[in-house]
């Protein structure tokens, strides 16, 4: 059997949905969502994992290793790394490289919203260069490490036409040949790696203090308690203390999006819920919702979810109503 990044037997919220010698699907499930993780090891010491969360918040399986390269791409959503003092935040599009977290480590996704890839690499068991795959391809894992990683650091790049084109393909592999086809994208994407310039990364520009994320995060379980209640920014400034440009800024830094667009989705990924496992009536959900509406709900619902609620429950839900 192929070395494992996970092991589901470590973790009792990690269940193993398929297991094969060239892949493996693990589902980590809590009260908010889940989060789904599909591994497959590329080269010895290096695996590829894509990622797909439907939560806010989860926490790695307590086999998860540390201190490895991570590099991760970010296809859709917002995803958050926490380095301590500081955090910052990849949308779609941006890439980070650093260390990986050790297992148990809390993750968060700010809109409950992400689909991303990552490449581990171990450079301990990983081939010191990978030259021995192609004869032109200098590269060396621990080098990259030391890199881009350096003291604890991390490297960030926000999307680019270049940045596209080296990701945008491992979203599409033809299943007849990934095993070869991962092989040539690793390998290109760590030959990209090696050409970067470090002085590039927007880690500086990009980040939140702690203070701010706390701040926001308090902001937004606020909002999420009381979704029944019509929120200005005014009176959320005034609970919390801040001036509304603090609050604004704050929150926009972490979630990427305006309150009000927060508390909109929010709505409505709550209402595409009730939609999918209930037999409700549109009206009554839009009702539940604080749409007295049912024109202006549907406008708001196909604005977040690409269709309009009937749509949804009939191509989506297999056509409750």
């Amino acid at each position: 059997m192929r070395e494992r990044l996970f092991d589901g037997t470590a973790d009792k919220n990690a269940k193993v949905l398929h297991k094969s010698e060239d892949c493996i699907v693990y589902q980590i499930k809590n009260g908010d969502g889940e989060l789904r993780i599909t591994e497959y090891q590329v080269f010895s010491g290096i695996w590829l994992c894509y990622k797909d969360a439907h939560t806010q918040s989860f926490t790695y399986p307590d086999s998860y290793p540390d201190g490895l390269l991570e590099i991760t791409h970010c296809r859709e959503g917002r995803f958050e790394y926490d380095t301590g003092e500081h955090f910052f935040y990849l949308s779609e599009g941006d890439i980070s490289v650093c260390k990986s977290r050790a297992g148990g480590a809390a993750v968060y996704c700010p809109n409950r919203h992400y689909h991303g890839v990552t490449v581990l690499i171990d450079p301990t068991h990983a081939p010191s260069c990978l030259s021995c795959f192609l004869e032109d391809v200098d590269v060396r894992p621990a080098g990259l490490l030391k890199k881009f990683c350096g003291e604890d650091g991390y490297f960030i790049m926000r999307s680019t036409a270049r940045l596209e084109h080296v990701f945008s393909e491992l979203y599409s592999v033809p299943q007849d040949m990934y095993r070869g086809y991962f092989k040539v994208k690793i390998l290109e994407l760590l030959m990209f790696l090696n050409s970067l310039d470090v002085g590039l990364s927007q880690e500086k520009q990009r980040s939140c203090s702690k203070t701010q994320v706390e701040l926001a995060k308090q902001v937004c379980q606020f909002i999420n308690v009381h979704m029944d209640i019509r929120l200005t920014i005014e009176q959320l400034a005034e609970r919390f203390f801040v001036s509304p440009a603090q609050l604004r800024k704050c929150f926009y830094s972490v979630y990427g999006e305006s309150i009000y667009a927060y508390i909109r989705a929010y709505k409505m990924r709550s209402a595409a819920s009730c939609l999918k496992t209930t037999g409700q009536a549109v009206s009554e959900i839009a009702g539940a919702f604080g749409y007295d509406n049912s024109s202006k709900f549907s406008k708001a619902f196909r604005d977040v979810m690409g269709v309009s609620p009937t749509e949804y429950r009939q191509n989506i839900c297999g056509g409750m109503e």
